[in-house]
């Protein structure tokens, strides 16, 4: 059996967007930015995808900027309203200790440039409270940053609630919705959001195509520079086909997205259930509050690359955590940041479902986890130090 289980890495070109991709590269080739009929043409379909995707995040069509995904959308976003900050005195940057390597590395290069930047804590359910993001806040802050859903543990976080406290207290707010957009319903004007970045290929959508919502009045300053595309704020041709099948992916993963939240909802369940029966394990997040789609656990005694190795054999492809750093041999940091012991991260899978998925696949899944976690602590010194006493279960 063949199993796909990593949709919080990437997912599957659905078949429309892959035949509208086609059809507006055939069809609308010109360069938008071109004053002849061939690029005027391809302009009007420019400006119809961002009215639409407009359209399903709340937004308006102004406040749409085609990126080249969720990672250069979260840097032009916080790079904008740190620098913004800066002339006017406020260099305080807020943000968690959960969040995609595309915020962190980013506030870390701003911390070298003499940016304070402060990283709440989360607990052990991978939440950020509500009231230490408000304890922080104070006349020096620039930005606050949270992540809508996390891409490893799948919490969700109170986004809204800290929306509105960011624009009651007059501070910019950057959530990264790369995870929820086209899962989840999101709309910005809820959300209270002044940036929300979006990447296609987590929907369904193509690689290497994205969208960042700038709330009109914000800050947006280039990132690239070489052209006055995108109202002079993303230098570079856009890519129409690509984002032609963003919009069309967007639109179907919206249409569908009640009746696929129940379908991996019960999946989610299903599997968390049968997980759980392993000994020594534990789910990574909030049992509630989370992604329809995601499921996270620690197995003591193992290692996770082993691990996803042996379930490959089985077909399945799965993940330890975020696709960005697999190739890191470092234990989680959001699995740290939630309290794991090195030792019990380093033994992390992830399982993320697709409306796709079947029970019957579920259940091999469980089987086939079982038996390989079985048989990689029959093998582990640790393991039978822990049976031994020599060593404490830590789950």
């Amino acid at each position: 059996m063949k199993i796909y289980a990593d949709h919080a890495a990437t997912t599957k070109l659905t078949e429309r967007a892959a035949q509208v991709y086609l059809e507006t590269a055939r069809e609308f080739y010109g360069n938008p930015s071109s004053l002849h009929t061939a690029g005027q043409r391809a302009k009007e379909v420019l400006e119809d995808c961002r009215g639409q995707i407009a359209a399903m995040l709340g937004a308006a069509p102004r406040e749409i900027y085609f990126t080249s995904g969720g990672s250069e959308s979260d840097n032009q976003a916080i790079r904008s309203a740190a620098y913004a900050g800066k002339k006017k005195g406020k260099t305080k940057l807020i943000s968690t200790a959960i969040e995609h390597h595309a915020v962190l590395h980013t506030l870390e290069k701003l911390e070298k440039e003499g940016f304070k930047v402060v990283l709440l804590p989360v607990g052990t359910q991978g939440i950020v409270d509500v009231k230490d993001v408000e304890a922080a806040i104070d006349d020096s802050t620039a930005l606050v940053s949270v992540m809508f859903a996390n891409n490893e543990i799948g919490t969700l976080q109170p986004v809204a609630e800290i929306g509105a406290l960011c624009r009651a207290r007059g501070v910019l707010f950057h959530t990264d919705a790369v995870q929820a957009v086209g899962h989840v319903p999101v709309n910005v004007k809820e959300l209270s959001c002044d940036y929300l970045a979006l990447s296609a290929h987590k929907f369904s959508g193509p690689k290497g195509v994205g969208a960042l919502y700038c709330r009109t009045g914000a800050p947006l300053s280039p990132l690239i520079e070489g052209g006055a595309q995108e109202r002079n704020r993303r230098a570079g041709t856009e890519d129409l086909p690509a984002i032609a099948a963003m919009t069309e992916a967007l639109k179907e993963s919206i249409a569908g997205m009640g009746a696929a939240a129940a379908v991996m909802r019960r999946l989610q369940d299903r599997l968390i259930e049968g997980l759980e029966k392993i000994p020594h394990c534990a789910l990574n997040g909030d049992r509630v509050r989370r992604l329809p789609s995601n499921v996270s656990f620690c197995f003591e005694g193992i290692e996770g690359e082993s691990l996803l190795l042996l379930l490959d054999e089985k077909g399945i492809c799965a993940s330890s955590g975020s696709a960005c750093t697999s190739g890191s041999l470092d234990p989680s940091h959001v699995l740290l940041a939630i309290g794991r012991v090195h030792d019990v991260a380093h033994g992390s899978l992830r399982l993320t479902l697709g409306a796709e998925n079947t029970e019957e696949e579920v259940d091999y899944l469980i089987a086939s986890v079982t038996e390989v976690v079985s048989y990689l602590r029959n093998m582990s010194p640790v393991w039978r130090d822990l049976l031994e006493g020599k060593r404490q279960f830590i789950l």
